[in-house]
């Protein structure tokens, strides 16, 4: 018996459209594990501080997060671990960055989009309500 509910789909040709393009089940585990990394506020901000600044210490990025360095410390240990962050220490200082080989389409895509398209969807979320405003006011 096989694990599908049926075997007789009713548009074979976008079945087998679909499962070939779809990503292959150990892609689509490292994928989610990527995705989890960043579905954390303080993981993206921070991927997202250092980003745009190259590299910070856990003191400089609690700062700019505005959230304690223990939890700057605990997220930067699972992205390390990850092998998205490298450090560099000078003297006493150890200073974070992004792994050379940090997934530029993560970056590009999911990042840098993703933030902008937020920034977007709040300011139209204003705008639609200072119209609503508006209106209700004139009627």
């Amino acid at each position: 018996m096989s694990m599908l509910d049926h075997e007789h789909p009713i548009d074979p040709v976008r079945v087998a459209h679909a499962r070939s393009r779809l990503p292959s089940a150990e892609d689509a585990g490292r994928l989610t594990s990527l995705l989890s990394l960043m579905a954390d506020p303080v993981r993206l901000r921070l991927i997202y501080a250092l980003d745009v600044t190259e590299e910070l210490c856990v003191g400089d990025l609690a700062l700019a997060l505005e959230v304690s360095e223990d939890s700057v410390s605990y997220a930067l240990r699972l992205l390390r671990t990850a092998g998205l962050l490298v450090t560099r220490k000078q003297g006493r200082v150890v200073y974070n960055r992004l792994a050379d080989d940090f997934p530029a389409p993560l970056r590009d895509h999911c990042l840098r989009q993703l933030v902008a398209l937020t920034r977007t969807d709040s300011h139209i979320n204003d705008t639609d309500i200072n119209d609503t405003d508006n209106s209700q006011g004139s009627a």
